[in-house]
């Protein structure tokens, strides 16, 4: 794959995976829609665009779906949905990073992986970077909030992990969301006397689902053909940077010294973890 294709479909990527974030937070801070009907409508419209692009594609898929991935994907849309109603963006997605980056460390550790000194280093500094973004005081957010949006991304990296190795990750998610969507309804039906949306509420969650997730799933695994494993990694340290930036500039969040020097804790912390120690 030409370089600059390559750069171009992981730029597109990263600003869909931080669009995510900056369009659940716009909906849901401004009461546009509830939680459960924004996780139902990111899903079925992420599951229609991939069936599209499945079936576009001329093949057809082998998988069948997975239960247990598919419950992880709604866990983690569901946490994701409902963390946003309190959290700022920023902090949302530097817990949501976290969490993900230290539940898959923690499985290769459980595994038998050690770590190099440096690496432990690193865990050390983004462990104690997310202890500082959940200390009291930190945030005036829900504490709640933060606990939620720690499972979505426990459950994200459970999905990742389950997920390593396949030979069509595409048509792997597809039939994943195709699941998911199942525990949608039912998170909607328990939640029905909560249900809220107006229309640009049904429109945010659509381009999250669409676009956000569907077509950016869809261009992430093409640009993973041209990128090694390390380099797959560290490039996604850029979204919660992006999404800071676009709280600021699209939501009015704030950053504070405090978020800057955690963030560069937890990011630090992972850049040195995720390096093999053979290039030390």
């Amino acid at each position: 794959m030409p370089r600059l294709q390559l750069a171009f479909l992981t730029l597109l990527s990263i600003l869909a995976f931080a669009g995510n974030s900056l369009l659940c937070r716009l909906a849901l801070q401004q009461g546009h829609i509830d939680p459960a009907s924004f996780t139902l409508v990111r899903l079925f419209s992420g599951t229609a665009i991939l069936l599209l692009l499945v079936n576009r594609r001329g093949s057809r898929s082998p998988y069948r779906g997975d239960w247990l991935s598919g419950l992880a994907l709604f866990v983690y849309m569901a946490g994701f949905s409902l963390a946003y109603v309190r959290l700022p963006a920023a902090t949302g997605a530097l817990l949501l990073f976290g969490a993900v980056q230290a539940t898959m460390i923690g499985y290769g550790f459980w595994r038998g992986e050690r770590l190099c000194k440096r690496q432990t280093v690193g865990g050390v500094m983004a462990f104690g970077g997310l202890l500082a973004l959940l200390s009291p005081g930190f945030s005036t957010a829900w504490p709640g909030a933060s606990m939620l949006m720690l499972a979505a991304g426990m459950a994200w990296g459970v999905y990742s992990l389950r997920g390593r190795g396949v030979g069509d990750p595409l048509a792997m998610t597809t039939s994943n969301f195709c699941c998911a969507v199942g525990f949608a309804v039912l998170f909607s039906l328990v939640e029905w006397a909560d249900i809220l949306f107006d229309t640009l509420g049904i429109v945010l969650a659509v381009l999250s689902g669409a676009l956000a997730s569907g077509v950016g799933y869809a261009l992430w695994y093409q640009a993973l053909r041209g990128l090694s494993a390390i380099h797959a990694a560290t490039v996604q340290l850029s979204v919660p940077v992006l999404v800071a930036i676009g709280g600021i500039l699209f939501l009015g969040e704030p950053v504070s010294l405090n978020f800057l020097i955690v963030g560069v804790l937890i990011l630090g912390g992972i850049t040195m973890t995720i390096i093999p120690a053979h290039n030390k």
